[in-house]
């Protein structure tokens, strides 16, 4: 179900849809190439509006959904459909094979590649998906801290697995807080994968990962930026993503996950792990049913809108809109726009 990666947290106010009519652009020119990041949790109908955008900006459209990269994974990731994909151009699906271990820094150099030619033809850039460290890594760069260690991040997996079996799931997140109590205040206590990231960039760098962080500052921003953010409010959303889930299951969710199994792809990969693929794996073994599998399904996808929400909140300069209002967002997409013209 859309992309299962959890999503840079931080909290702050959320307002409620932005429809202001304060222009976006800067009264100090910015010669740098425009880019518009459609955003938002999943279900919120960010692929109709991007694509709609795309139409009457003559834009083209790149991915920034970490599971839509891979191939044969069309039902559960909530691809654009083929015909979809026709109106306007779309970059950055199925470029990778679902046991390839494909990075956010992978992405964000292959995205800035796609942009750049993008820019090339005097078109613009749609950046649309909603993973959040995905679209960092386009718009501000990521931290060079060195190859990952394969033996020590199986490590710190194993041993979060365990603490969590023993009923201690924020073991690790606690010895992040021993020795790099900036970095812990800024990762919530059950964000497992930023917690290990922390614990490996001071185990094999010697540094605080807060340090690293303060020095890189995420300044390398190559983009004039206008950040949307599409929701239509919790209860809507809700309900579309319960819609949303039985129709994945009625399109052959359960074939998609028999025919990746009958590729070579096995349940213990990472995408057959995500949200959706991981709730049929059961039901592909005989050993659960659809009937029961939807409603684990519905709720889990509910819990990750929720935590792509919080790491939405915390990015500056975004704006909300209502996808059932789609006027005053291309109005501000036109403002914003416009000012390379002026």
């Amino acid at each position: 179900m859309s992309s299962d990666d959890s999503p840079v947290t931080g909290e702050v106010s959320r307002e409620s849809a932005d429809a202001s009519p304060v222009a976006d652009a800067s009264p100090v020119a910015d010669a740098r190439p425009p880019v518009v990041v459609v955003t938002g949790p999943t279900g919120s109908g960010k692929t109709g509006l991007a694509i709609a955008l795309a139409q009457r900006f003559d834009g083209e459209i790149v991915n920034a959904d970490s599971m839509q990269v891979f191939r044969y994974m069309d039902i559960g990731t909530a691809k654009p459909s083929p015909e979809e994909r026709l109106t306007v151009p779309h970059h950055l699906f199925d470029v990778a094979d679902p046991d390839e271990d494909y990075s956010a820094g992978r992405f964000g150099k292959e995205a800035r590649a796609t942009a750049e030619m993008i820019h090339g033809r005097g078109r613009v850039v749609f950046l649309t998906g909603g993973t959040g460290l995905y679209i960092r890594a386009f718009l501000d760069g990521l931290i060079e801290t060195g190859n990952v260690d394969p033996i020590l991040r199986e490590r710190l997996e194993n041993e979060q697995r365990r603490a969590a079996e023993e009923g201690d799931p924020t073991r690790l997140h606690r010895r992040l807080r021993e020795h790099d109590a900036d970095a812990a205040d800024k990762i919530h206590p059950n964000d497992v994968r930023r917690t290990i990231r922390a614990l490996e960039i001071l185990q094999t760098s010697g540094q605080r990962a807060s340090r690293v962080r303060e020095e890189h500052g995420f300044k390398d921003r190559p983009f004039r930026v206008l950040h949307l953010s599409i929701d239509p409010g919790r209860e809507v959303l809700n309900e579309r993503i319960d819609r949303r889930a039985a129709q994945m299951i009625e399109a052959g969710l359960l074939r998609e996950v028999r025919d990746l199994r009958e590729r070579g792809y096995g349940p213990e990969l990472k995408p057959m792990q995500a949200i959706g693929y991981r709730h049929i794996q059961p039901v592909a073994d005989g050993a659960d049913t659809l009937a029961n599998a939807l409603p684990a399904m519905q709720a889990d996808t509910r819990r990750f809108a929720r935590r792509q929400r919080t790491w939405i909140r915390a990015v500056p300069d975004v704006h909300w809109h209502d996808p059932r209002e789609p006027e005053p967002i291309f109005e501000r997409v036109g403002r914003f726009l416009d000012a390379d013209r002026d």
